[in-house]
């Protein structure tokens, strides 16, 4: 079958941001309304900002008794656990942190010492019993939070992508706002490969300094640019350090990972963003049948490459210097 160069496209609101999906050859709207199906049942299990969601029913639960989940929310909580448990900046149980600061929000403000200091007591990810036969999650002490917002829209877009591939979608573009997974040959290109452009962390949505041309990939970007605190004449970012409860300070604006699993790249990108120098970054070591390569952005306008060739990159912004 001869899959056309057409596309269909449509935009929806969900996961607390604009979900774009682009299909190519024979794919219809309906294939897209699935699609956007999908991402609201998902929502309605791991949303921590409305009731009910299994998530809530855990953090409700917290100090009390185990919580029975679906295995989706169960094999999402078990990858979040044994990434939290490795130390290195991730922490699915954060949310005591983030709800103390409320970066983003008109009441943000640089809280106490010692209210961090309480609410580090409860992002402990040991203090979570996940029982594999009976589905359910216990937070053992009152007043913790199982938030899975770090890697929740990285699973949703794989599971997108494994719907598209049932329906016989070869091509398409999957946007969750800061997750994009693209999938299959690039339809508009002569060498089939993708064009991503890395966001210029210093200006408005749509400026790119960077084009990186890849094959099929998911790229997820974190930043601390988009949401901030000004206080007391300092800058506070939102990504916040679970040993400190501080925002972790290095010289990183931004760190994009190309991945084949959505899921791994929200993780890697905080693996990467927690490396506190470019010459630590060095030694960085990665699968490179999961990791692609990275794409990393310093507060005085350097461009750092991990695993990607020179001959896929282009500059765009010459105020940019390209390592």
């Amino acid at each position: 079958m001869t899959t056309k160069k057409t596309a269909i496209h449509k935009q929806y609101r969900g996961l607390g941001t604009n979900i774009r999906l682009t299909a190519f050859g024979t794919a219809t709207a309906t294939d897209l309304d699935d699609a956007y199906a999908l991402v609201q049942m998902y929502e309605d299990r791991l949303t921590v900002n409305r009731e009910p969601s299994e998530l809530m029913d855990v953090n409700h639960a917290a100090g009390k008794h185990p919580v029975a989940v679906s295995e989706a929310t169960f094999a999402l909580t078990k990858l979040a656990l044994l990434t939290s448990r490795q130390n290195f900046g991730f922490n699915a149980l954060i949310g005591p942190l983030v709800k103390l600061w409320k970066i983003g929000f008109s009441d943000a403000h640089v809280p106490e010492s010692a209210q961090i200091k309480a609410r580090l007591a409860l992002c402990d990810p040991k203090n979570v019993i996940l029982d594999e036969e009976n589905l359910t999650i216990f937070l053992k002490q009152a007043g913790m939070e199982l938030d899975l917002g770090a890697i929740a829209k990285g699973y949703i877009a794989d599971r997108i992508q494994d719907l598209f591939k049932a329906k016989g979608i070869g091509s398409a573009m999957i946007d969750l706002g800061g997750n994009l997974l693209l999938t299959g040959p690039a339809p508009k290109h002569a060498d089939q490969k993708w064009r991503i452009g890395i966001q210029d962390p210093f200006a408005k949505r749509g400026h790119s300094i960077l084009s990186v041309k890849i094959g099929p990939c998911s790229a997820v970007t974190s930043g601390i640019y988009e949401r901030q605190l000004q206080s007391g004449g300092k800058t506070y970012h939102h990504i916040l350090d679970p040993k400190t409860g501080y925002p972790h300070e290095n010289n990183l604006v931004s760190v994009t990972v190309f991945t084949k699993h959505s899921v791994i790249g929200e993780i890697e990108t905080t693996r990467l963003f927690f490396n506190d120098t470019l010459t630590d970054l060095e030694n960085y070591s990665f699968d490179s049948e999961e990791i692609f390569g990275a794409v990393l952005v310093t507060k005085d306008r350097q461009i750092k490459v991990l695993g990607l060739k020179q001959a896929d990159l282009y500059l765009l912004d010459e105020t940019y210097t390209l390592l």
